[in-house]
């Protein structure tokens, strides 16, 4: 049956896992203020990133170390957990010689937070096991303000032994965690929540443009429909940057099309057809075009606002 725990395990649990040795690689802006959760926990914490200056910022803000390879970290580490950028990046951190699996212990657990295919989930989980280590699939939602607050999402795949092991860890920077299936099921539901926020994106993204060119307050609009069926997070959190063309903040443009075509690829294999997902990838691709890689994904508006211009 499918498990959810909450925040308040981190807390409560800490006098039963003070001891534990936890590794995390990669401190971008999801890794960073999840490994500083994890040192708060009272977690050891020993971190790794490419780019050591981030890992020496890290260790001098909170009770950790760091360590110049990532199967130094993962050295007699109980857990690592891993938060990179794609397939690609999370291969050369886990594989080779100086990689994470080189350092493992048996028995240990790695818990991978990257957003990547279901394929490398697969590919490492299978692996893991001839190691005698476990693995759980467990990417993340909620962004970086989610990540800096301890409240993320976290969908997960793998075996139910291993996600109980991993339950006090990961409710350190998460408010809730789910185990949705065997090893891949949590990229499979990542995707599947990132499905739903571009076409919710594009849609509220469209109803501002719309508003506006029908010289209604898109401000007003707003109030009275999100307290209706109209209601979603991103209209919540969203609608007044994107009124106001701020787009320096959340979740880049190039993360979600990375994101995307990992959802389009896997469509493919499967025979699915997901018509409005390929034609928002399409979208962004253009808001790339306008310079907005960087841009939060409600900039979706600018591209609207861009066509009207010309």
């Amino acid at each position: 049956p499918a498990q959810t725990l909450t925040i308040s395990l981190c807390q409560s649990n800490n006098s039963n896992v003070m001891k534990r040795k936890v590794a995390f690689i990669g401190l971008g802006v999801m890794g960073y203020p999840m490994a500083g959760h994890l040192s708060a926990g009272e977690y050891q914490v020993t971190v790794y990133n490419r780019t050591s200056s981030k890992a020496t910022a890290w260790a001098r803000a909170h009770k950790g170390e760091q360590a110049t390879t990532p199967a130094l970290a993962a050295k007699d580490a109980d857990i690592v957990m891993a938060c990179v950028g794609n397939d690609d990046d999370l291969r050369s951190v886990i594989l080779g010689e100086e990689g994470v699996l080189a350092g493992m212990k048996a028995g240990a657990l790695l818990v991978d937070h990257t957003t990547a295919s279901a394929d490398v989930a697969r590919q490492l989980g299978r692996l893991c096991q001839t190691k005698g280590i476990g693995f759980l699939d467990a990417p993340v939602s909620g962004g970086q303000a989610g990540a800096e607050n301890g409240i993320l999402t976290v969908m997960v795949g793998g075996q139910a032994d291993h996600f109980a092991e991993a339950e006090p860890v990961i409710s350190c920077y998460a408010r809730s965690v789910r185990l949705m299936g065997p090893v891949g099921s949590g990229q499979l539901t990542k995707m599947v929540n990132q499905i739903c926020i571009g076409g919710l994106v594009q849609a509220l993204s469209e109803g501002l443009h719309f508003a506006k060119s029908a010289g209604l307050d898109p401000h007003a609009v707003v109030d009275v429909i999100s307290k209706g069926a109209a209601q979603s997070w991103q209209m919540e959190n969203r609608y007044k940057t994107m009124l106001a063309n701020e787009y320096d903040h959340g979740f880049a443009v190039k993360w979600m099309r990375k994101d995307l075509d990992i959802v389009l690829n896997e469509a493919r294999r499967q025979g699915v057809s997901l018509p409005v997902t390929a034609l928002v990838d399409q979208f962004y691709a253009e808001v790339e075009a306008l310079g907005g890689e960087g841009w939060d994904t409600s900039s979706l508006l600018a591209r609207l606002e861009s066509l009207k211009k010309d």
